[in-house]
């Protein structure tokens, strides 16, 4: 990557995709950046959740300058797509270099946070940027739980300046963000035996955009499972159907790009289902043709099912997936380009004897976030389905008298002769747990230009992140 520009940071982050790094499982990267700090000869401490803060004295003339502190997650998404075998827990990410873009091959890119990570690390080994005391946060688990900043404890950090370099969009610089939550519902089932005549059909949707499902809730991109779940309604509305197995999405903070479900129907009518099929997958096409046009459908027929999901449980498992609201509930009274309140269908999954259904919902109203919670509840508590609700997180207030976004905003302006957009995003940042944690935090987040994140299509604009770095250059030696 030796023509990729600044150099120091596409090394490190070269180096870091070396590194397996999993949500929950980021031991290797913990001790990646404890051997970064002993190689540089800086002081590194780790915590009890194991968030890693490597600090940097002050260069010459700047030592009484406020404490700043650089933050990103160490872990990644880890989504791949199905027609490759790769395993996160042990293979590096191969990235490459696409035009003006940096991509990997079948994987996601590991540059959420992986680019960020990157350009603190640079900022900690270069003795020519000016910077007052320098502290880098790395924390754990951000994409599955937040836990690292759930977990962070007062008085870790010392900074009175806080800049998150989580955000992806070069040129915004974001003062606030969502809040949000978890809603899992498990229906419990018997099996039972698939009636004499039955045939069974695996109806899949599959090679959908997906993406982030804050972020990208905005996008009218489709949710594979939701698609689905279209399609059974249909299914069970006109035909005695059983349902075998089901299943779609991973992770509870991606749009699911794929899911698929094994339904048996009489001999007699599968040519009407297959029929039904057809001019339901080109109506959903045709719903979807900007968004999504690589979407595909597939019905075939499948061996060696011989019993099903007992009927009650299956017909109010395919009821509570079509009702259940997905998507974007209400816009901001106040931003009216921003997302106020949604909600994810995540993932699905078949196990032994019980139905797993994880779904997150978003606000940046609280009261608002845990109505949407309460409405998944009760859709899936009518449908006979246990719930839980998770603890969640707190969203992120924009402070109108931040005297670092100021500086930002200026510097910013200085070095590209524009003005920035200042916004707040759906998406959650850790930046609303580190303001209880830490109150009077001062905060900002930017970063440079990422797209498809959470996905295998997950790709990095190169030129943004040399205007990112010069401008995160320019804001610590004006702070």
């Amino acid at each position: 990557m030796a023509e990729l520009t600044p150099k120091a940071v596409f090394d490190i982050f070269k180096q870091i995709n070396g590194v397996p790094r999993p949500s929950k499982h980021e031991e290797k990267m913990i001790e990646w950046l404890q051997q970064f700090a002993q190689q540089h000869g800086l002081p590194c401490q780790v915590d009890k959740a194991g968030n890693v803060l490597i600090s940097k004295p002050a260069t010459a003339g700047y030592e009484d300058h406020p404490c700043v502190v650089l933050q990103g997650h160490m872990d990644m998404v880890c989504e791949k797509i199905s027609s490759i075998d790769f395993d996160f827990m042990t293979q590096p990410i191969e990235s490459y270099v696409d035009g003006e873009w940096m991509k990997a091959r079948g994987t996601t890119l590991g540059a959420d946070c992986g680019i960020g990570d990157a350009l603190a690390l640079a900022v900690l080994a270069d003795p020519t940027v000016e910077h007052g005391p320098l502290e880098c946060l790395f924390t754990r688990d951000e994409e599955t739980g937040l836990t690292g900043a759930f977990e962070i404890e007062p008085g870790f950090m010392h900074g009175k300046y806080l800049i998150n370099l989580d955000s992806e969009d070069e040129g915004e610089i974001f003062v606030g963000c969502a809040g949000g939550a978890g809603t899992t519902a498990t229906f419990h089932y018997e099996r039972e035996a698939i009636p004499a005549g039955y045939v069974p059909l695996r109806i899949a949707v599959d090679k959908l955009t997906g993406g982030h499902s804050g972020d990208d809730i905005n996008k009218r991109r489709a949710n594979a499972n939701k698609v689905l779940a279209r399609f059974l309604y249909i299914v069970w509305e006109k035909y005695d159907a059983r349902l075998v197995t089901i299943k779609g999405g991973n992770l509870h903070n991606a749009i699911p790009r794929d899911a698929e479900a094994v339904v048996a129907v009489p001999m007699k009518d599968k040519e009407a289902v297959r029929v039904d099929f057809n001019l339901f997958a080109a109506d959903v096409q045709a719903e979807f043709h900007v968004e999504e046009p690589t979407m595909e459908f597939t019905m075939e027929s499948v061996e060696g099912c011989t019993d099903a999901i007992c009927q009650p449980v299956a017909r109010n498992l395919v009821f509570a997936l079509e009702a259940l609201h997905n998507g974007i509930l209400e816009m901001n009274q106040d931003i009216t380009w921003l997302v106020e309140t949604s909600s994810n269908l995540a993932s699905i999954r078949t196990l032994d004897d019980t139905i797993r259904i994880v779904t997150s919902q978003r606000s940046t109203t609280i009261s608002a976030r845990d109505n949407m919670c309460r409405t998944i509840a009760a859709t899936f508590r009518l449908a006979g389905a246990e719930v839980e609700i998770g603890e969640g997180y707190p969203g992120w207030k924009p402070n109108p008298q931040s005297h670092l976004l100021e500086v930002t905003v200026d510097a910013y302006k200085r070095l590209f002769g524009k003005e920035p957009l200042v916004r707040a995003i759906h998406a959650g940042l850790e930046c609303g747990l580190f303001s209880e944690k830490y109150p009077g935090l001062d905060m900002v987040s930017f970063g440079p230009t990422l797209r498809g994140v959470h996905s295998p299509d997950e790709r990095l604009e190169i030129k943004t992140v040399d205007m990112v770095w010069r401008h995160l250059v320019e804001v610590l030696r004006c702070l």
